[in-house]
């Protein structure tokens, strides 16, 4: 860290330049530029890039539309990786290139589990019979 750098220009800086990749593969991958026929058949998100501290690694965090074939995409863009890193690199002026990971994002799917759960009879009678204690009330003072 630059000795004038605070921790919170450090942070700001990080989800920048994350998001700078991260439009910059969204672009990518919608005009076809990667010659792969899965990625060519399928429609995906960058839904997230996180940035290490010292912006040499970036992982991406994509999903599949409808989550179709979410494995033969992941392979797919692992394969062309090297493709990737160069575009990134092209666009975005930094200092080194960024080393991509990619991994399929999960919170959404994790998102729709707690939904369910949160739906489901037996927990939300066990909620609303919830004491007084567990939902935070302070009624005693």
């Amino acid at each position: 860290m630059r000795h004038n750098e605070t921790s919170e220009g450090r942070s700001v800086r990080l989800l920048r330049v994350g998001e700078q990749v991260r439009h910059i593969l969204a672009e990518v991958l919608a005009r076809g530029d990667v010659h792969d026929d899965t990625l060519a058949s399928h429609t995906v998100s960058v839904t997230e890039v996180r940035m290490s501290p010292d912006l040499r690694h970036a992982t991406v965090f994509i999903k599949s539309l409808l989550g179709a074939d979410e494995e033969a995409v992941l392979k797919a863009l692992r394969t062309n990786t090297a493709y990737l890193q160069r575009e990134v690199a092209r666009r975005v002026n930094l200092k080194f290139a960024a080393k991509l990971k990619f991994l399929a994002d999960e919170s959404f799917d994790e998102g729709s589990h707690i939904d369910r759960l949160l739906r489901d009879p037996k927990v939300a009678r066990d909620l609303d019979e919830a004491p007084a204690s567990l939902d935070g009330g302070d009624d005693e003072e």
